[in-house]
């Protein structure tokens, strides 16, 4: 069956310039977003129930805009001053870019990995025995932890954002030849809003092994995959999928 319209379970680009519009250009598709989940911060009482007090720790671990969001929030919300001699260990350029957001880049310590936080191990290291705040959501991939437990250095996770199930009642009578994942919580969504779900014919398409993995255990049929060595981004597969059907 050819394909003319696709859901995307992530927010719209903010770029016109994006792969899909090419790829909406290209094929004359009808390609709409929309987030399956998103995000919620926690109040500074939650934060206390944790008891994480935020005047314990030297260096803040960052790992996503989000948590720098969330982070910055809640020191305002609990009147607290982040220190000038704080230090900040970013996981990417782009962590490290939006910090800029709430500190003046020049005047803080920032280390920024290259493609993740092991980028930083040696930096850890020599500063193996200060404190480690780790700001997550309350959803969190073992890697990280695990590499920090490996260093055996001083630090503490703070829950301060939660992974909320979005309302997508709207789209119950809704069809799409396509839908969209790049989380296993956007397949926990589609289930959790439609119980009564049938693929049919509709085609899935999955970014990622976890995806893949909650794809396949809802029972689901995965017609597209990314990244592969010929397909590294979801666009590229999405493409190649199409060009195969609508011929």
């Amino acid at each position: 069956m050819k394909v003319k319209t696709i859901l995307v379970s992530q927010p719209e680009p903010s770029s016109d310039k994006s792969p899909y519009s090419r790829l909406k250009e290209k094929h004359k598709l009808t390609v709409n977003f929309r987030p399956f989940i998103h995000v919620e911060g926690v109040s500074g009482k939650e934060v206390r129930q944790q008891k994480i007090d935020f005047n314990n720790f030297q260096n803040i671990i960052l790992t996503s805009r989000n948590a720098v969001d969330h982070f910055f929030r809640l020191c305002k919300e609990m009147r607290f001053t982040v220190p000038d001699t704080t230090k900040y260990f970013c996981q990417s350029e782009a962590v490290a870019y939006y910090l800029q957001k709430y500190v003046v880049y020049r005047k803080r310590k920032i280390y920024v990995g290259t493609r993740s936080i092991k980028d930083l191990e040696s930096t850890f290291k020599k500063l193996g025995k200060e404190s480690y705040l780790f700001p997550t959501s309350d959803l969190l991939k073992p890697e990280v932890p695990e590499f920090l437990d490996q260093l055996k250095i001083n630090w503490k996770r703070a829950i301060l954002y939660r992974t909320v199930v979005s309302d997508l009642s709207d789209l119950r009578d809704v069809y799409y030849d396509i839908l969209v994942f790049f989380s296993p919580s956007g397949i926990e969504s589609l289930f959790k809003n439609f119980p009564d779900f049938k693929q049919n014919n509709t085609r899935i398409a999955v970014y990622g092994n976890s995806t893949t993995q909650a794809a396949e255990q809802a029972g689901l049929k995965i017609n597209i995959m990314a990244p592969t060595p010929e397909t590294p981004s979801m666009t590229m597969a999405i493409e190649k999928y199409v060009e195969t059907v609508n011929k």
